[in-house]
C-alpha cells in the first residue's frame, strides 16, 4: 500500500531545494532576536490584503461538523477560524474532538451512521485510505479554484489521489527545528550548532553547566519519528529517504542502521536526556516543551526538538519565542541540513454546499492569517501575508517554506499507511519508543521495523 504521494515524490528534486531552504532557516532563524508582537445566494462576505474578495455562500440553517485529533491551544485557535465562517455565511460549525488514528476514529463514526462532515488528516496515507474506502469527496470548482490559486503545484499534489483533487493542505509544519531556552545557552557559554558533531559539542558544554541537554516526549511516538527522519534524511541523502518512505529499501538497510547508531548518541546517553530514557517514555510532547522553558535558568532541559508548533505549548510558559525561547535549524549529519514537512489537510466525507464552502474557506488566505496571528500555526498558502504571524521568528519560517515552493520532503511516517506510521502503540512508533529504551540494541529494532513495515505495506 502507497499513499499518491510517494508517487509524487520521486519527480522532485528537493536535495538542492532543500538546502535552500535550510540555508534561508540558518539565515532568518539566527536573525531574530525580538519577540515582535502584532496581534442561499451568493455573496460577497469577506475580503483579503492578497487578492479578490473571497465569495461564499449563504448557509443560513445548515449544520456541519468538523473532525481533528487537536487537543489545547491548536484546538482553540482552530475554532476561531470556524467561528469566523460561521460569522461569514450563518452556518453552524462543531468541532468534533477525534482521537488518533483518526481513520479508526471516522471508521466508527461512519459505521454508526454519523461521519463528520469535514475531517482533518494528517497524513496523506490516511488520505489515500480514506479515499479507498470511499469516504472522501472530491473538491468542487469553487474550492479547486480557490486551492489553485494560493498553493505551490507541490502542495496541491499531496491532496491528489490519482488525478482527484481530495485534500486541502490548511496547516504545515516545519519539522527540522531545536528550540532552546536563551538563557541556559548563554549561562553555559553554549552556541547554536550547525552540524551533529556541533549538537554533541554544545550538548556536553550545557551539561557542564548542570543542566540537562534534551527534553524528549517519549510518551507520544510521532516526535520520535522526526528525529529518525531528520538524522535519515541528511545523512542517508533524499534518494534513499524516498526509497525507505515507499518501502523500496529495507529497515534493515545500513543506512538504518547508521542513522539509529547516530541517534543512539543522545538517546543513548542517560545524562542528556531529561528524565532519562524512562522519564522520557513518561513525557507527553506538551510537557516535554513547557519543561524546557519553566524554571528559569535552572529547567529540566535546556533544548527540545519539534516542529514550529512547538510555540503554542512555549505560551503556556512566561517565556518569549525570540528572546527567552530562541531556536536553530536541525544541524546537518551528512552534507546538507534536513528540511522535514509535514501538515494537515481538510478532506470532505459528506459532500454538501457546506462542506465545499468550508474546503473553500480553508484554502483561503482569510482563513489561514486568522489562525497565524494566533501563533503556533505555519500555512503553505503562498498568499499569506507574512505580517498576519506573531513573531519574526514564526514569520521568516513561513516565507522560507512558501520560498522552497514544490520542492520539499514530507515527513515519512505521514507518507507510511497508518498501521506502520501513525498508530500509537504500534509500528514505527512503539518500534522506536523500544530503542529509546535500549538504544544498544539497533539489529533488534531494524528486524522490528522492517516486520512491520512489510506487514504495513503488503511486501
Amino acid at each position: 500500500m502507497r499513499s499518491t504521494s510517494n508517487t509524487i515524490r520521486t519527480r522532485r528534486t528537493v536535495k538542492a531545494a532543500a538546502t535552500v531552504l535550510a540555508g534561508a532557516l540558518a539565515l532568518s532563524l539566527t536573525a531574530c532576536g525580538s519577540d515582535d508582537d502584532k496581534s442561499g445566494g451568493n455573496e460577497t462576505t469577506g475580503t483579503k490584503a492578497s487578492g479578490d474578495a473571497l465569495t461564499l455562500p449563504k448557509l443560513n440553517g445548515t449544520t456541519l461538523e468538523v473532525a481533528a485529533v487537536w487537543t489545547g491551544p491548536e484546538q482553540a485557535n482552530f475554532k476561531q477560524v470556524l467561528a469566523e465562517f460561521e460569522k461569514r455565511t450563518g452556518a453552524k460549525v462543531t468541532f468534533v474532538p477525534a482521537q488518533d488514528p483518526i481513520i479508526n476514529f471516522l471508521g466508527s463514526k461512519i459505521a454508526g451512521g454519523q461521519p463528520p462532515d469535514v475531517a482533518m488528516l494528517p497524513q496523506p496515507g490516511a488520505i489515500k485510505q480514506a479515499v479507498d474506502k470511499k469516504w472522501a469527496k472530491p473538491l468542487g470548482p469553487e474550492a479547486l479554484k480557490e486551492l489553485q490559486k494560493n498553493y505551490s503545484q507541490g502542495w496541491q499534489d499531496i491532496g491528489k489521489v490519482g488525478s482527484e483533487q481530495y485534500g486541502v493542505y490548511y496547516k504545515a509544519a516545519n519539522k527540522s527545528l531545536i528550540w532552546y531556552n536563551a538563557k541556559v545557552f548563554e549561562n553555559a557559554g553554549a552556541s547554536e550548532p550547525k552540524t551533529w558533531d556541533e549538537l554533541l559539542s554544545t550538548a556536553q558544554t550545557v551539561y557542564d553547566s548542570g543542566v540537562t541537554p534534551f527534553s524528549i516526549p517519549g510518551a507520544d511516538g510521532w516526535p520520535l519519528t522526526d528525529w529518525f527522519e531528520n538524522v535519515y534524511l541528511s545523512q542517508a541523502g533524499p534518494e534513499k529517504y524516498d526509497q525507505l518512505a515507499r518501502h523500496e529499501i529495507k529497515w534493515t538497510d545500513p543506512s538504518v542502521k547508521e542513522a539509529l547508531t547516530t541517534l543512539a548518541q543522545i538517546w543513548g546517553k542517560k545524562d542528556y536526556v531529561a528524565g532519562g530514557a524512562d522519564g522520557a517514555l513518561q513525557t507527553q510532547f506538551p510537557n516535554a516543551v513547557t519543561q524546557t522553558f519553566t524554571g528559569g535558568d535552572q529547567p529540566k532541559a535546556a533544548m527540545v526538538y519539534e516542529g514550529d508548533f512547538v510555540q503554542v505549548n512555549i505560551a503556556q510558559t512566561d517565556a518569549k519565542v525570540g528572546t527567552d525561547a530562541k531556536v536553530f535549524p536541525f544541524p546537518k549529519v551528512g552534507d546538507t541540513a534536513p528540511v522535514v514537512s509535514g501538515g494537515d489537510a481538510a478532506v470532505i466525507l459528506k459532500d454538501s454546499q457546506g462542506a465545499q464552502a468550508l474546503a473553500t474557506f480553508l484554502a483561503s488566505p482569510d482563513a489561514a492569517e486568522i489562525q497565524a496571528k494566533l501563533g503556533g500555526y505555519l500555512s503553505p498558502n503562498k498568499n499569506v501575508d507574512p505580517a498576519a504571524y506573531p513573531n519574526d521568528v514564526q514569520r521568516r519560517i513561513a516565507e522560507a517554506l512558501v520560498a522552497a515552493g514544490d520542492d520539499f520532503r514530507f515527513d515519512m511516517s505521514d507518507q507510511a499507511p497508518q498501521a506502520f506510521g501513525g498508530t500509537p502503540g504500534k509500528g514505527e512508533w512503539k518500534d522506536l519508543q523500544d530503542f529509546l529504551k535500549n538504544p544498544t540494541d539497533v539489529a533488534g529494532i531494524q528486524a522490528k521495523l522492517e516486520s512491520d513495515a512489510a506487514a504495513a505495506y503488503g511486501n
